[in-house]
């Protein structure tokens, strides 16, 4: 089997493009390894200097801890599944499957037994005499699958492979791949930009974005504890509700996040109290998802946000509240385009905010205007960072509530469940992970 580890790697097009940002990551022995994030974030650039078909600019790819910079593909003792199959047309599916194993010199007779086993593990036995073109998107992927695992290759490297079907067929897929690499107990890199697929199939799950990695961790770390901003706007669906909040602290007995016109108060007793303190007088991020939002009734006593119906969205197996809380909400580059005119954030604390992405994006932004008294100039105009707008806070409500457009609803906030984000987008927690 096969370890990657990846140290320092940068990749640098001729045209400047810095396509990949001093990368380190692990991959262990008979890992899933899913790369996610947006198009153009550097994961499928990620994925092809593994596979030896890119150079690193700087840094090194280890394979089984030893330096892989300078091997050729072929002897990297990789399979890689694209995007869009790659077979060839003018032959049968069994002669695709078997394809490698016929370069490799092996023998009719095993060539043939490999091949045999490997298209009814996936289901495609009855097919093997005929051409691609005259199978479904599904076989021709389970095709494309065959041919890769046929060679017993150390490592699987996929570049989404699913994203050309439909989702029905995605959703099966998914289930086989998964269970079909861990049966194999072969090392899986796997690429997509959907993350239902990373959610569901991987051990692990690095985030990049505009060629920086954001968080590694296993689908519940980085789902339920965020490393920063732009990991907790990208994963979930609805997205996380990002608040901008006043923090302040009351000794030895709350600390008050004012969210507009309403407040919300973490007990003392509460571990993360203490790292919130920190931004007394300040401004944070306050991240919520609809999970934590449970409609009550307008008097409940408890941490609640009261607000009325912007619009509803029916799904049939739930719908969606959007209420509009008086509160104003963060939305990040690649998760909400930026408009006109936005208002500046204050002054002390969120002076700062223009820098929110600036460690993650691994550039600065350029300034709006001089500078004054040495402080950072603002960036919140920059299509690159983040802007403000008015919340529309998400809620979970049942299938087709009796409750429309423009009424108000009292909704009860799980404190335990709230994240918390400071002016450079990184996580405020203690011990966070």
């Amino acid at each position: 089997m096969t370890t990657v580890a990846l140290k320092d790697v940068t990749k640098v097009f001729r045209d400047g493009t810095v396509a990949v940002d001093s990368i380190n990551l692990d991959v262990n022995d008979g890992e899933f390894m899913v790369l996610l994030g947006p198009s153009g974030c550097g994961k499928s650039t990620v994925l092809r200097m593994i596979a030896g078909l890119e150079d690193p600019t700087t840094g090194a790819v280890m394979l089984n801890g030893e330096l892989a910079n300078d091997l050729p593909p072929r002897d990297r003792k990789i399979a890689m599944v694209f995007q869009d199959f790659a077979l060839y047309p003018h032959m049968s599916v069994g002669d695709n499957i078997a394809f490698p194993l016929k370069l490799a010199g092996i023998d009719p007779n095993p060539r043939g037994e490999r091949v045999t086993d490997v298209a009814s593990a996936l289901g495609i036995g009855d097919v093997l005499g005929r051409r691609p073109s005259q199978l479904s998107g599904g076989q021709r992927q389970r095709v494309a699958m065959g041919r890769a695992i046929v060679r017993r290759p150390g490592l699987f490297l996929m570049d989404e492979p699913l994203s050309n079907l439909d989702s029905g067929l995605r959703a099966e897929l998914r289930a086989e791949i998964s269970g079909l690499t861990r049966e194999l107990g072969v090392t899986t890199i796997y690429v997509t930009h959907d993350q239902a697929e990373a959610l569901t199939m991987a051990d692990r799950v690095a985030i990049m974005r505009k060629g920086v990695l954001q968080d590694v961790g296993t689908p519940t770390q980085v789902y339920g504890r965020p490393a920063t901003l732009y990991v907790a706007a990208f994963l979930g669906s609805p997205r996380m509700n990002l608040l901008e909040a006043s923090v302040y602290v009351h000794l030895d007995r709350y600390v008050t996040l004012t969210l507009g016109e309403q407040a919300l108060y973490l007990p003392w007793d509460d571990i993360r109290s203490r790292a919130v303190a920190h931004y007394h007088g300040e401004r944070i991020v306050v991240g919520m998802r609809a999970e934590a939002l449970t409609p009550v009734a307008p008097d409940f006593q408890g941490d609640v946000l009261q607000g009325r119906i912007r619009y509803l969205e029916h799904h049939g197996h739930e719908s969606l509240a959007f209420l509009d809380i008086g509160a104003t909400a963060i939305v990040v580059d690649e998760v909400g385009a930026p408009t006109d005119g936005e208002a500046q954030l204050g002054q002390r604390g969120l002076r700062r905010f223009g820098q929110v992405m600036q460690r993650i994006t691994g550039r600065a932004g350029e300034p709006e205007e001089a500078p004054t008294g040495g402080g950072r100039t603002s960036v919140l105009h920059d299509p690159g960072r983040h802007h403000r707008r008015p919340a529309e806070l998400a809620v979970r409500l049942a299938p087709y509530p009796a409750v429309a457009a423009g009424h108000p609803l009292a909704v009860a906030v799980r404190m335990d469940a709230l994240h918390f984000f400071d002016e450079r987008g990184d996580r405020i927690d203690v011990g966070w992970r």
